[in-house]
């Protein structure tokens, strides 16, 4: 007897972290994006060290599948930071990430052993900024390409 074929959604085909990739909302600012962990600080926002405020160590993790959208905003937010005169290091680039995905062409099963190989993959950058937590949102407040997931980190 013949099986019958399934059609693959998306849920089914990707990983659930990279789900949200091919869905993205159209350009949006940083400082809108609901990705933004904070790490609990020893010390108050408020209190200063030796008369000006404490710099953070602020990380933004960059992910697309767009390489030229990834770079445009990298290239964007490095000069926003170093119009500031804040310490930059990066864009970083991290290796791609390739999720392959392997089927056969044959709904039922039966003729030539034929198959199609589609990939998806995913870009990374990494920013590291040294500055106040007031500056961080005047430097993210660039607006960014659709299809880039921003993540910003906070530490001491």
């Amino acid at each position: 007897s013949r099986s019958t074929a399934r059609r693959l959604r998306q849920s089914d085909v990707w990983p659930s972290g990279y789900r949200g990739l091919a869905q993205q909302a159209p350009s949006r600012s940083v400082a809108a994006t609901p990705a933004v962990k904070q790490q609990p600080a020893k010390m108050d926002k408020g209190k200063t060290l030796g008369g000006e405020q404490q710099k953070y160590r602020i990380r933004i993790t960059l992910t697309s599948r767009n390489v030229a959208n990834l770079e445009k905003v990298c290239t964007e937010l490095k000069r926003s930071a170093q119009s500031r005169n804040l310490k930059v290091s990066g864009p970083v680039r991290l290796p791609t990430k390739v999720l392959r995905l392997t089927t056969r062409k044959s709904p039922c099963g039966e003729g030539t052993n034929t198959w199609d190989r589609f990939e998806m993959r995913i870009h990374k950058r990494v920013i590291d900024l040294h500055s106040p937590q007031e500056d961080v949102k005047q430097i993210t407040s660039i607006s960014i390409e659709p299809g880039v997931d921003v993540e910003v980190f906070f530490k001491e």
